[in-house]
């Protein structure tokens, strides 16, 4: 079954980058990296902090590595270009987890 997507209304909000941009780990097991499925290429996860209505969240957003400029420094204002939220859940060792994961075309620098 295929995970629904939400496109995030950003207007308004203000996005920090708050960890460096790495490669996604498929399996920490053989550290074997993740690649989009439908062209390939390696994705990279990067750490950002969202501000919007007095409110500041720390999302963790993954991003074709294409998509991400180099050297972003923590602090540099982006914003997330086609960002969606992806509700998950999945039973694990009998226990049940879930969240939110998150996903954009790419990030652009902002002023």
């Amino acid at each position: 079954m295929a995970m629904r997507q939400i496109p995030m209304n950003i207007v308004g909000a203000s996005f920090m980058v708050v960890t460096p941009s790495v490669p996604k780990i498929k399996n920490p097991e053989t550290g074997e990296v993740a690649t989009h499925r439908e062209t390939g290429e390696t994705l990279h996860t990067i750490g950002v902090v969202e501000m919007a209505n007095g409110r500041a969240d720390v999302l963790k957003i993954t991003i074709p590595a294409t998509g991400v400029p180099e050297d972003l420094p923590p602090g540099q204002p982006v914003r997330p270009v086609g960002l969606v939220a992806i509700p998950w859940a999945r039973i694990f060792n009998g226990q049940l987890s879930d969240g939110v994961a998150y996903r954009a075309d790419a990030l652009e620098l902002a002023q």
